[in-house]
């Protein structure tokens, strides 16, 4: 029997993309020859990819920690304690919440790996983990990773992706284990409203599950929407994971720090085990990343580049004809109904073949997915490249329409 025979549950249906083509952004090697013949990647939500945009200041401590010669070295696998406070500090600030940086949070490579990190030690073979839909595709793999099932709870665009917990408790059964929320979402980039949280909060409670919120948008929120930290109601605090990221409202992706923040009882196992499943995170991206903490007022010169673009790229998907998108609420995405014009495949490959520019399909991010695409519009720092990208693409949509008949 081949080795590749032995593979077990969710692990047996993946592919890399070295024996079949995947038309996933971050799968596999194909978004190197679409570079080499100069496509534009909107794609990844890598803001500003790939220019150069790190604020001096977070460069130099990251060059400062090699030079000095810590750089080659370890920190805890729990991460930087100088790093934690800085966090702790920022979460007081930003959402309302007290922590022990010793006792309350861990320090991971990103945020992908600190999703995965929170959820291992609740869920095993055929738990149950409820996850609204659309949203971001690993929230659908992670649990078949652990050998638990992802169940999608559908949102719907009339509602604006507003969670409804008359579906969440449509598919409680007795081996739901754990709900997995993004806050702000990816894609849809909706932003959950304290009521519907508050809803989410008692549904979770009552039912004596685990709350895992990967927050890695949380940085970037327009027109004055409240991000309200889900785990400030009554019973939540003990039984919440969150997840956060530097790599998106700070444009830190690269250096790939991330960290969780639960209550001590649940954060001594993964502190127990940190060393086993992260190791620990790179020491010169943790100076780099307090560098960041101690001064992140760059966070608001990048959120008004990404409210002026999310403008223009709402005005410009609208005026074509078949297309449609509701203006963004938080981030850099641009989640666009091309429904009317084909499939996400089809419309995607037309896109790739007539603008030469690359975006991701809807379908992976779940149900509601098919009839959308996802266009990271926070992409490169230069606005004349942003522009001529939308202008392939108006053009190409714009034709297709009139094939299609629709004016």
């Amino acid at each position: 029997m081949a080795a590749r025979d032995k593979l077990v549950g969710t692990f047996k249906t993946l592919q890399g993309g070295l024996f079949s083509t995947v038309t996933k952004a971050d799968v596999g090697t194909a978004l190197n020859d679409l570079i080499k013949n100069g496509c534009a990647l909107m794609c990844w939500a890598d803001p500003f990819f790939p220019d150069h945009v790190i604020p001096s200041h977070v460069e130099n401590a990251a060059v400062r920690s090699l030079q000095e010669g810590m750089g080659p070295h370890y920190t805890m696998p729990i991460g930087d304690a100088e790093l934690k406070t800085l966090i702790a500090a920022k979460l007081s600030k930003t959402h309302g919440i007290t922590i022990n940086p010793e006792r309350n949070l861990v320090v991971t490579p990103g945020s992908d790996s600190g999703l995965l990190f929170a959820m291992m030690p609740f869920i095993g073979a055929g738990d149950e983990v409820l996850i609204h839909a659309p949203s971001y595709p690993s929230n659908f793999l992670n649990p078949g990773l652990l050998g638990g099932i992802a169940v999608p709870v559908p949102t719907r665009p009339e509602n604006n992706y507003q969670i409804e917990i008359d579906e969440y408790r449509k598919r409680l059964t007795k081996n739901t284990k754990m709900v997995l929320l993004t806050q702000p979402n990816n894609p849809t980039t909706t932003v959950q409203r304290k009521e519907r949280l508050e809803e989410l909060a008692k549904f979770v409670v009552e039912n004596d599950l685990i709350l895992v919120v990967d927050y890695a948008f949380e940085d970037i929120v327009y027109d004055g929407i409240e991000m309200y930290d889900i785990s400030r109601f009554e019973g939540m605090w003990e039984r919440t994971l969150s997840v956060y990221s530097i790599s998106k409202g700070m444009a830190l992706s690269g250096l790939r720090v991330g960290y969780v923040v639960a209550d001590d009882k649940l954060m001594d196992v993964l502190f127990a085990c940190a060393v086993n499943v992260i190791g620990a995170t790179n020491t010169s991206a943790q100076q780099a990343a307090i560098a960041a903490f101690r001064d992140y007022a760059f966070i608001s010169d990048y959120k008004a580049i990404f409210d002026k673009r999310r403008r223009k790229v709402f005005d410009c998907f609208n005026s074509i004809p078949g297309v449609s998108m509701s203006l963004p609420e938080s981030s850099y995405l641009s989640w666009v109904d091309i429904s009317r014009l084909g499939t996400a495949a089809e419309v995607s490959q037309y896109i790739l073949k007539n603008a030469n520019v690359f975006v991701n399909e809807g379908t992976p991010y779940g149900l509601g997915g098919e009839g959308h695409l996802r266009i990271v519009h926070g992409c490169y720092r230069s606005e004349d490249v942003v522009d001529q990208a939308l202008d392939r693409i108006k053009t190409a949509l714009t034709r297709l329409a009139a094939e299609k008949g629709i004016r």
